[in-house]
């Protein structure tokens, strides 16, 4: 006991040894935290940064709709440093303010072999053996790009899912939400990235 400021104040003290064990012990609990850090699943874009813009050609090119001011061509999108287990991915495209708050979705694909590592710029606009397509808000398999309202940007949502589902496990044609029912228990990790856009007023 010591005195301070007239009033006796009790002093706990760990020993060393106690702290070298607590801390060995620590290390033993979280092995390769330290020195060996599982690199982090990450998707990405070479047309976009994440929070940039969409290129003008992303957009879709419906007739007879004004907010439709591109060409519909899919922005290629790369992966990596899938989690373990990974035996197939799901990819999905979706804007949470279009049709006036309802959400819209533009793409839905999955069965997407653990090997396949990026879909080129257009590849998800057709037909690929790649992926199995689902269906979109436009009840297409493919790529649905944005048919943005003039005003403020617009935030399209791209994520891409990894699961220990066969590739071949699930039937075509899926929307989103069956295929959120499909991946339950089966989903490992996501990872994504927003892209935005605006209509050229």
């Amino acid at each position: 006991m010591i005195a301070a400021k007239g009033r006796n104040i009790g002093l706990t003290r760990r020993p060393l040894l106690g702290t070298l064990l607590l801390g060995t012990l620590l290390l033993a609990l979280a092995p390769h935290t330290l020195w060996s850090a599982q690199p982090v699943f990450q998707l990405t874009s070479p047309a976009f940064e994440d929070g940039g813009m969409l290129p003008r050609k992303a957009s879709n090119n419906i007739p007879g709709n004004a907010r439709c001011v591109g060409d519909n061509v899919s922005p290629p999108l790369a992966w990596k440093n899938a989690p373990a287990g990974t035996k197939s991915f799901a990819l999905v495209i979706e804007n949470p303010e279009g049709r006036g708050g309802l959400g819209s979705i533009h793409w839905v694909a999955y069965g997407i072999p653990p090997q396949i590592t990026l879909f080129d710029e257009g590849e998800a606009g057709r037909d690929s053996d790649h992926y199995v397509g689902g269906q979109n808000t436009l009840k297409s398999a493919h790529y649905a790009g944005p048919c943005t309202p003039a005003g403020r940007p617009q935030h399209y949502l791209f994520y891409i899912i990894a699961t220990d589902l066969d590739p071949k496990a699930l039937p075509p044609g899926l929307t989103l939400p069956e295929l959120r029912d499909k991946l339950a228990r089966h989903a490992i990790a996501s990872t994504g990235l927003v892209g935005l856009f605006a209509h050229p007023d």
